[in-house]
């Protein structure tokens, strides 16, 4: 194993969770849903604070883990979040309660984001995630940057696509996807990008056109 990798490791297995991200990271699993790494979890957390996010959006719940993450430490933090499963946000709803997330902090609607997403209110949140289907990456991305506030954040995990982003022998509808938008937000004077290698890779940008 080569010193980045020691390095990589380190950091993945370094954030504590509390039990309630423990249960949601378990159920996760047993569905079959993969949840953002703990040191994205852990990165989530920081963002929110240091974004002093009062309004969270969320694109993709799957069963919590992330939306346990962005409220951890944001106790007066809102977050909608918006899954197209019923299933598991049926199973998020069980596990924001068993967390103590008082129902008025969270708005969870079923349905595709891509509907949703642009009947939410303009400019009107902190930050924003986006973890859903990465072959629609650049669609999710263009109706958060409607709705994030000038100055919030979007954040966006999986952008290395399971480590194939770095390959360019692998052409994939998703990865493809992934690279496009690395590509505009490097490029874009409106936006203050920032790419972390924690988890399968993280994008996180400022928004800064007004």
């Amino acid at each position: 194993m080569s010193k980045l990798e020691r390095n990589w490791q380190y950091a993945e297995q370094y954030p504590g969770e509390t039990d309630a991200l423990v249960r949601a990271r378990r159920l996760s699993l047993e569905l079959g849903v993969e949840p953002v790494s703990r040191s994205v979890a852990a990165q989530l957390s920081a963002f929110t604070v240091l974004a002093g996010a009062k309004a969270v959006c969320e694109i993709g719940t799957g069963v919590g883990v992330s939306g346990l993450s962005l409220l951890r430490y944001a106790t007066e933090a809102t977050l909608t979040s918006i899954e197209l499963e019923a299933e598991h946000l049926r199973e998020a709803k069980g596990v924001f309660a068993q967390a103590g997330i008082p129902a008025a902090r969270l708005r969870l609607i079923e349905g595709d984001a891509r509907h949703v997403v642009p009947r939410l209110n303009l400019a009107a949140y902190d930050l924003v995630l986006v973890d859903a289907d990465p072959a629609q990456l650049l669609e999710h991305f263009e109706n958060a940057l409607g709705i994030v506030r000038p100055g919030g954040c979007i954040i966006v995990p999986g952008v290395f696509a399971h480590g194939r982003v770095p390959d360019p022998a692998a052409r994939d509808e998703a990865t493809i996807a992934c690279r496009d938008l690395l590509a505009l937000v490097a490029e874009s004077p409106a936006i203050a990008p920032m790419l972390s290698p924690a988890g399968d890779g993280v994008l996180a940008l400022v928004r800064l056109d007004g």
